[in-house]
């Protein structure tokens, strides 16, 4: 299947286009994994089911779009399977092929499949967003996370929302140090000042302990409406007025760090 063309005859021969192997994967998932467009045609030519999942979950067009790379057969071979894959198929995978483009970090994937209807706010099914620690589920989160500007600004612009995930696309990109995607961000209106309360229970904004010794990225926060004051409020009870609370703790943090603004 990964040879440059695969014959007439040998499919005809073939006594099932749809079977699959161990793992599920069909041999049209081969044929779109290994970037070959005219295996591809040929197969559906010949009856093989392009909504045909895996054990995964994946279809052929899921593997087609993370693999494909612009000037590799991947892009053509997805542009073969956009049409002929049933919506219906990708709704039931429990993902779209936008996350898989998104992760592999292909622009012009997304661009097609953008441009051929799908939707950049669709979420990972709930059985799939918890087989990853930080519960992603927007195919936005996979861009930032990757730290891919061209995907990640794309993306925005095609009207991606950057509050779909548990962990916001936002704290991310801080956390990672990537100041043209937190720019792109905000630019999009993210919320500067959400949290992430797995991480602490304290009003303290999350976004600044992930940058604490980085003033450039403090500075830029703050200029976009970084409520600072809250960095100085407790939400505790009297109860723990007898121990150094943890609010208090990073206070003092807090305040040495602006006085070196």
């Amino acid at each position: 299947i990964r040879q440059p063309a695969l014959s007439e005859k040998g499919v005809t021969i073939c006594s099932n286009v749809n079977a699959q192997a161990c793992n599920g994967e069909s041999v049209l998932m081969e044929a779109a994994g290994s970037g070959n467009p005219d295996c591809v045609e040929l197969l559906l030519r010949r009856g093989a089911n392009p909504d045909l999942a895996g054990v995964t979950g994946h279809l052929p067009i899921h593997r087609a779009a993370y693999e494909g790379h612009y000037l590799s057969g991947h892009y053509l071979a997805l542009k073969i399977l956009i049409p002929v894959t049933s919506k219906k198929a990708v709704r039931l995978s429990g993902q779209s092929p936008v996350h898989s483009a998104a992760d592999g970090g292909h622009a012009q994937c997304l661009r097609l499949l953008i441009e051929n209807g799908y939707e950049v706010n669709t979420v990972l099914e709930k059985h799939i967003s918890e087989n990853y620690g930080d519960r992603r589920r927007s195919p936005l989160y996979f861009a930032v996370s990757n730290g891919d500007v061209p995907c990640t600004e794309m993306l925005l612009n095609a009207g991606a929302r950057p509050d779909r995930d548990p962990l916001r696309c936002l704290l991310v990109a801080i956390r990672a140090g990537c100041y043209k995607i937190v720019r792109l961000l905000l630019s999009k209106q993210a919320e500067v000042n959400c949290y992430f309360t797995a991480v602490s229970d304290t009003v303290f904004p999350t976004a600044l302990q992930y940058c604490l010794r980085d003033d450039i990225m403090m500075r830029l926060l703050l200029n976009h409406g970084y409520a600072a004051d809250r960095c100085f409020c407790c939400h505790h009870d009297d109860s723990c007025k007898n121990n150094f609370c943890c609010c208090v703790r990073t206070n003092f943090v807090t305040v040495s760090i602006f006085q070196n603004l």
